[in-house]
């Protein structure tokens, strides 16, 4: 029963983590110009909304190896 529960959150958790990494921003402008960001944002480094999804991409993919992890020793 663990397992399933833990394979769940580890097939929602993957899905998350691809829309986090789609959000980010590539060379061009990402979610700071999807919102409106634009050319006055460019100059003045990360906005609050980037620096936030790096924040919850890194929670996220913590999340992964540990369900990673537990999957892989459950799984043996």
């Amino acid at each position: 029963m663990l397992t399933i529960v833990v394979i769940v959150i580890h097939v929602a958790v993957s899905l998350l983590l691809v829309g986090m990494v789609l959000l980010h921003s590539g060379k061009g402008g990402g979610l700071s110009e999807m919102f409106g960001g634009g050319l006055g944002q460019a100059a003045a480094g990360s906005t609050v909304a980037e620096r936030n999804l790096d924040r919850a991409t890194i929670a996220c993919a913590v999340c992964f190896c540990f369900t990673t992890i537990i999957l892989a020793i459950r799984l043996q």
